[in-house]
Parts: structure tokens; sequence; C-alpha cells
């Protein structure tokens, strides 16, 4: 008998560009065969080059398939590789431009190759940012630029020589300052612009900035986030393209104004200008306090080098979680909608359940309804000017979310039952020993929004340092002078003076959390069955349906009640099946449904973390949750 060994595959030329030769030279041929795997082509290419130099941070990019071969074990023909595929051996991080909420730009060493999730990542330790998971790129807004400024770059600070030690352990910080950034003064001077907040705008740039008129530029805008799960290259982005870094998940877990000097001071840029640019809706009231805080903030920053250093122990929380037995008359509007009016019963606790009567005197029987507060949503709307004191119930329901308005008479009465609404819909009982101190801190939240006429006031007036036109949106510009302005935010400004630096921009973002918009991300969508588009709101705990006419939430979905979701990639559509045997399905118009996908997989994840874990983070489970099959 005979034995033959297996004959060898048949050799063929494969051509790789190397674009270090430059554009103009040809490509490297290669005789190889089918079973030589990728590490054996760059052993093969390295050496025809005869070039002496750091090949470690090289790989083979497939042009037609815009895919890396990063798997070096992998044979040609498993990648199915053929003659007529177009390869390129390029490095794998080139440097690319980084815009950050507080309009510095960046220059940083980036990985082209590895997921954007992973590059962030990277990016975040370089900045010294706790939980990259919260932020994300997205492309900047394309702005129309006159010939004379087409020239003018802003400044661009070079990091592309930071490299942090690798790993997941907490970056060592000498002096406050990361030790990667404490090679020399000019970098630790770059960290410390990264941890300050910067000058207030000039109102010309306040209005030349793109501001959103309706929710559907809102939705346009994030149709430009990046997909976490693929790479810079996949996704079109060259080599010093200029991305922004944004926080991209409204759930912001352990801030710790010691170690989250940069995180803190970026946070209070995005929502600093999410404020001056209209993104989200607020009050008047609420702007002449956002202006007064600002002003506080510029003027502290400009006495206080070392502010960003200080730890005030204060945490991002709302500000109420307590409550005790109380009774009340409370006016009640069932639904939002655009009902106009409201009705008044008599409304009384009872553990995690409000019930309302049409008297006092029913209150001893059967009541009109019972409300299980146990799970719900508690939001304030209030404007202490003009005695407005709402408190919005959003009441979970087989259907989704019913939404439900109560208005107290008066700061006393909002205060107790403010309260009570956010303990409850914690699942917490109704007798708290900590009742007064709660109390205490709404009253001073309410406080905040007052303003006084006192004499104080006037002695400040004649702060010529203050432009208010840098603090406040371009309407105000339009419907006060100045000197209009002034008085105002200075009464506001007298509630909130004795703040120290930290303290102030932690008050800052706690009223914006508080904003009844706050954290919905918009796109608009058409759902299955519709004729007409819509759009879905998306906050941290739950989809909201909106209608695109008149603006009404027509119905809100929360994440607890969700069984499952999946995305059809073949039709580009994601449906949704809730308990009670609900399903909703939707294909988006102004986003690619990856974007919705991921924002929705991206939320649930951000709840599975805890405060105890903080220093941890579940990659697999993040991808899990955001990547569908695109990602594999």
């Amino acid at each position: 008998m005979r034995c033959f060994s297996p004959p060898s595959m048949a050799a063929w030329d494969l051509s790789i560009i190397l674009e270090d030769l430059g554009p103009d030279t040809p490509p490297i041929t290669l005789s190889v065969s089918s079973d030589l795997h990728v590490g054996g082509v760059i052993i093969k290419l390295v050496e025809k080059t005869q070039m002496k130099r750091d090949w470690s941070d090289y790989a083979l990019w497939w042009e037609q398939k815009q895919q890396w071969l990063l798997r070096t074990a992998w044979t040609l023909e498993k990648y199915g590789i053929h003659a007529d595929a177009r390869l390129l051996f390029i490095p794998q991080h080139k440097p690319l431009k980084l815009g950050l909420p507080s309009g510095m730009t960046l220059k940083v060493w980036a990985s082209f190759s590895s997921p954007v999730f992973q590059a962030v990542m990277t990016i975040c330790r370089i900045l010294n940012i706790r939980h990259p998971e919260e932020l994300s790129l997205l492309r900047p807004l394309e702005e129309k630029k006159k010939k004379k400024d087409k020239d003018k770059v802003g400044e661009i600070y070079d990091l592309t020589g930071v490299r942090p030690a690798k790993g997941t352990q907490p970056v060592s910080l000498y002096n406050d300052v990361p030790a990667h950034f404490a090679d020399s003064a000019e970098m630790e001077a770059i960290y410390k612009m990264l941890s300050v907040t910067q000058t207030q705008p000039a109102p010309e740039i306040i209005t030349k900035q793109y501001r959103p008129s309706s929710v559907v530029d809102k939705a346009h805008i994030n149709g430009r986030w990046l997909d976490s799960s693929r790479c810079l290259r996949q996704q079109g982005v060259q080599e010093n393209d200029l991305l922004w870094l944004r926080f991209k998940y409204y759930s912001f877990c352990d801030i710790e104004p010691k170690y989250d000097a940069v995180r803190l001071t970026q946070l209070y840029e995005q929502a600093r200008w999410a404020i001056l640019l209209e993104d989200i809706d607020c009050t008047e009231e609420e702007m002449m306090l956002f202006g007064a805080l600002q002003y506080h903030i510029g003027k502290v920053s400009q006495s206080e080098k070392n502010h960003h250093h200080q730890n005030t122990g204060i945490y991002f929380t709302l500000l109420y979680n307590n409550l005790k037995r109380t009774k009340s008359a409370v006016h009640f509007r069932p639904k939002k909608l655009t009902l106009k009016g409201y009705k008044q019963y008599w409304f009384k606790f009872q553990d995690t359940s409000i019930s309302y009567f049409k008297s006092k005197e029913e209150s001893v029987g059967e009541p009109i309804q019972q409300i299980n507060l146990k799970g719900g949503e508690v939001a304030p709307d209030v404007n202490v000017a003009s005695q407005k004191f709402l408190i919005r119930l959003l009441i979970p329901s087989p259907e989704g979310m019913n939404e439900v308005y109560l208005r107290c008479e008066n700061e006393q009465q909002y205060a107790h039952w403010m309260a009570g609404c956010l303990l409850a819909s914690k699942g917490k009982s109704l007798a708290d020993s900590s009742f007064q101190s709660e109390i205490q801190s709404i009253r001073s939240f309410l406080a905040v929004q007052k303003t006084n006429s006192g004499s104080s006031s006037h002695t400040l007036a004649s702060d010529e340092s203050m432009n208010t036109h840098s603090l406040v949106s371009p309407r105000y510009h339009k419907k006060y002078k100045p000197k209009q302005l002034t008085p105002r935010i200075l009464e506001a400004y007298q509630n909130i003076s004795q703040l120290s630096m930290t303290d102030a921009m932690m008050r800052f973002l706690q009223t914006w959390q508080a904003l009844p918009d706050f954290g919905i991300s918009y796109v608009v969508v058409r759902f299955k069955g519709s004729r007409k588009d819509e759009v879905l709101g998306i906050a941290s705990n739950r989809l909201i349906r909106i209608d695109l006419g008149v603006g009404d939430v027509v119905k809100t979905w929360r994440y607890n009640n969700m069984k499952q979701w999946n995305v059809n990639w073949d039709i580009r559509q994601v449906a949704i099946e809730f308990e009670g045997n609900v399903n909703v399905a939707f294909s988006c118009v102004t986003a690619d449904c990856k974007i919705v996908h991921e924002f929705i997989g991206g939320y649930i994840f951000m709840s599975t973390r805890s405060r105890e874990k903080s220093g941890t983070l579940n990659e697999e489970l993040f991808h899990k949750l955001t990547g569908g099959h695109e990602a594999l």
C-alpha cells in the first residue's frame, strides 16, 4: 500500500499597500498560499520592506470588507482572502482631535482598531475621568463658516505623548495630578485647565452656536453618535479628524469631587451649554438661578486656584427621600396631554400609596382611587415666584405609564408631599427618622429659587464684572437688556453666594437634574401600524412616545416592565415586549436603529452598577447588552 502526503496549496500573489511609503508607491507583492496565517504574511511583508523600525502597532486592514485582520493565527483561507483583496499595512493607533464639553480641543493618541467603547475607555484614562461607560464619541455639527474664519483654528493641546499605565486600577495622583501628566510643567498646566471651569463665553459666541429649535433638531443630533461596537476606521474616521467627547448616558455613578476633578468640570460644562443653548427647557426663574450659579462659579474660580482639590462630601443625589404620615387637600389633574384644569380632592398617604376622596368628610370611607407610587417616578415642577408647586407622577400600569399632576397650595404642603411621593416611589415606609432634615433640604432648595428684594441685592447691583448676556440663553438677550437682568440674577445670587466652588457646581448639576425634561434623548421613529412620524424619548429608566405635532406624551414604558427587546437588522426595526402582553415595534427615521438599541442596552447596563463595585467595569456585559449581531 502506497501512502501519499497531501499536496501543498498552490502559491499565488497577494498585493499589500504600505501607506508609510507614500501614495504613489506601488503595492508590495508577496507569494503566498491560502494556508498561510496572517502572522506569516506580516513576517514576509516586513522582511521584504527591509525597513528597520518598530512594527508592533501595525496590522492588516481589508479595504473591501472594512475589517482589521487582528487574528494573526487565522489563515488567509479562513478569512476568505483571495488575490483580489485590497490589503493595507497600517498603524492601529493614530492621532485624533477631541472636542470637550468645556470647548477645549485636544489631540490624543487613539486606537482605530478596537471598538469605540474601548477607545473611549483609554481616552478617559488619559484624562483621568472615571466611569468612561457614561461617555461616548459623536461627530461634530457641521458649522457654516465665513471665508475669513476658515483659516482660524482654535488652540489644540497635544497629548499624543501621554501614555497612562495600563490596567483598570485607579490612576495614581501626585499633588492631585495624574502621574502621566506630572512629567512637565506644561502637561501639568494642561491637566489643570481640564479640571477648571472655563470663563464665561461672550454673548456673540453663544448666539453663533447652533441651537436646536425643535425636538426634531434634537433628534438629528442623536443620530451622530458613533457605534460603540465598531472601531473608528470602520466608521470612516480618519487620522486627525475631530470628534466630540460627551456624556451620553444621563446616569452618573458615584461622583466624588476629590477624585473627579475633570469629570465634574466637564459634566458641569456640558450642563451649562445645554442651558445656554436651550437644549433643555427651563423656566425664567430657573434661568436666573442658573445665571447666578455661573456668575458665582466664575467669581470664585478667579480667587480659588485650587478649588478643584476640595472635598465637600456632597454626592450626586436628589434632595428628598423621606416622609411622615400626612393628610391634605391637594388639586389633582389625571393626565397631562392638553388638559388645562385641575379638580380638588382630599388626599391622604398610607404606606406607599396615596388615596383621594371628594371631601375630607368622605375620607373615612372608600377612596375614589388608590394610587400605589412604588416603582413610579416623581419629578418637581416648581416656580416659586408664581407660587406654582406641582408634583409630577408617572404611575406604572400594564399599558405603560399614567401621568398624574398634584398641585399643592404652598411651600410647606409641597415640601411634605414631594418628600412623601419620592419616598413612596422607592417602596419605603411612611415614617422615617430623617423626615425633618429632609423637609429642611427641600425648603433650602426652594429658597434658592426665591427672589429677595432686600437691600443686600442693591449693594451688589454695582458689580460691573457681570456680563449678564453671558449667563443666560439668547432668548433673554432679546427679551431683557443687561441692566434689567443684573438685579434679577444678583437677587438669586444672594441665596448661593456662600457656596464653595464644588458646592456651587454640584448645585448647578442638581438643579439641572431636577428639570422635567432632564436626561431625555430624542429620536424620530415610525411606529409599526402608524402612518406618521413620532418622537421616541429615551431616558435612564423609561421610553416615552411623544406626538410630534403637539408635543404631548402619548405613552410611557419603563425598563423594569420590559421582558425583552430585539432588532430585526434586515428591516432595521426595533421590537420590544413589556409585561402584560404589550408589544411595541418601530423603525428609526433620524438615527440608525443600532443607536436606539445601544441607548436602551446602555441604560440597562448603567442600572446594574453599584457604588460598592464602582471601580470595576463589566465590559463583556456592556457589549452583550448593546452590541447586537453586527458587533460579532
